[in-house]
C-alpha cells in the first residue's frame, strides 16, 4: 500500500526488524527501500505489460460497493494520491520492531499527553513509547481464519492449532462433504518436498480450483489425483513496483540452518536469492525482470546437482536460461 501513495506523509509501524519480513530477508527488503527512496516516479516494472489473468464485472455500472481484491492489482483504478507537498524526500517514517499498543480519540490523547501542538482525527501511541496523530489508521496484520460460523457445525477435533479447518488431500474435512479451502482451511496431508501453506490469495484461487475438482470426482465417484500445484511452492506478486517470483523454500523453510545461499544484486534492477543444500536449489527469490523462474522451477523440481557450478550459477555473464535448457 506504501508503494501506491502518493502526496501522502505516512508513519509504517512495523514489528520485525526489516520489511515485508513475511516474504523476504532484509537484504532485499533493503533492496527495496533504496530503490524506493532513490526513485523519481514510479518504477519502469509498473510500465510493463501484465502476463497475469485478469478479472472483472460485466456490470460494472450496478456495483454499489466494493470488497478486497485479490493480488498486486487491487489498487488499480482507484486514487492514491494525496495533498501533501512531500517536504521531505522519503514520505514514509519507518517504526521498526514494535507494534500498536493502543488507539486514542483527541480527547483521550490530551488526558494522557496533554494538549497536541497539532489537531488530529485520531492518535496512536506505539510501544517504542512514541506517538503520532493522524487522519486514518490501515491494519495490515496478516492472515487468520474466518472459520467462526462452522463453529457449531464441525466438531471441535476438525480445527488445527492455528484455527483453520483441517483438510485432507481432497480439501474434505473430517465431517463427510464439507470441503474447505483457502485461508479458511488447514493442509493436512503429508507436504511434497518443495510446497508449503501459506495464506496467499494464489494458494486461495489453487484450492478453491482443486476443491471444485475434487467434489465432482466424489459427485461421479471418480477417482482423483492431487493438483500440480502442490507440487511446488510458487507465488507471483509485486512489491514497491517490481515483480516478485517465490519459489519453493524461498526462506530455507524446514531447512533448519544447514544451507548454502546464492545472491546477485543489480542496484535498483534486480534481486535474486538462491537456496541449495545438499547441491540442489531448493528455493528461490527473483526480484524484477530476471526470467530466470522457469529455469529455477525445473532445476527445483528435476533435483538437478548444480554444486559443480558454484557462484557461477548467477554468474551474469553466464545465460543459464539457455544453458539448462
Amino acid at each position: 500500500m506504501v508503494w501506491e501513495l502518493e502526496g501522502v506523509d505516512a508513519v509504517w509501524v512495523i514489528k520485525d526488524s526489516s520489511i515485508s519480513a513475511a516474504f523476504v530477508d532484509a537484504g532485499a527488503a533493503e533492496f527495496f527501500l533504496d530503490s524506493w527512496k532513490n526513485r523519481k516516479d514510479k518504477h519502469p516494472a509498473t510500465c510493463v505489460p501484465s502476463k497475469r489473468i485478469k478479472y472483472t464485472n460485466n456490470d460494472a455500472a450496478k456495483i454499489t460497493s466494493f470488497g478486497s481484491a485479490l493480488g498486486p492489482d487491487w489498487a488499480t483504478g482507484l486514487l492514491m494520491k494525496g495533498k501533501s507537498d512531500h517536504s521531505s524526500d522519503f514520505p514514509i517514517q519507518l517504526e521498526l520492531n514494535c507494534e500498536v499498543k493502543r488507539i486514542l480519540t483527541p480527547k483521550e490523547y490530551a488526558a494522557v499527553f496533554g494538549t497536541p501542538t497539532e489537531s488530529w482525527p485520531v492518535y496512536v501511541e506505539l510501544t517504542n513509547g512514541k506517538h503520532f496523530g493522524c487522519d486514518f489508521i490501515v491494519s495490515a496484520t496478516g492472515v487468520t481464519p474466518n472459520v467462526d460460523f462452522l463453529q457449531k457445525t464441525l466438531p471441535a477435533g476438525a480445527f488445527a492449532v492455528d484455527g483453520g479447518v483441517t483438510v485432507d488431500d481432497c480439501m474434505e474435512s473430517m465431517v463427510k462433504d464439507i470441503f474447505v479451502a483457502g485461508d479458511a482451511c488447514t493442509a493436512g496431508w503429508p507436504f511434497s518436498p518443495h510446497w508449503f501453506q501459506m495464506r496467499l490469495w494464489t494458494q486461495a484461487r489453487q484450492m478453491g480450483a482443486y476443491a471444485a475438482k475434487c467434489m465432482l470426482a466424489k459427485l461421479n465417484q471418480e477417482p482423483i489425483t492431487m493438483d500440480f500445484t502442490f507440487e511446488l511452492f510458487a507465488h507471483a506478486t509485486k512489491f514497491f513496483g517490481f515483480k516478485v517470483i517465490l519459489l519453493s523454500l524461498f526462506n530455507g523453510q524446514r531447512l533448519g540452518s544447514d544451507y548454502e545461499v546464492l545472491l546477485r544484486m543489480t542496484k535498483g534492477v534486480e534481486f535474486i536469492k538462491l537456496i541449495l543444500k545438499d547441491g540442489a536449489v531448493q528455493g528461490a527469490v527473483l526480484i524484477g525482470e530476471t526470467d530466470l523462474e522457469e529455469t529455477f522451477e525445473n532445476l527445483i523440481l528435476n533435483g538437478t546437482d548444480v554444486s559443480a557450478y558454484g557462484e557461477d550459477l548467477l554468474n551474469p555473464d553466464i545465460d543459464i536460461d539457455d544453458y539448462f535448457d
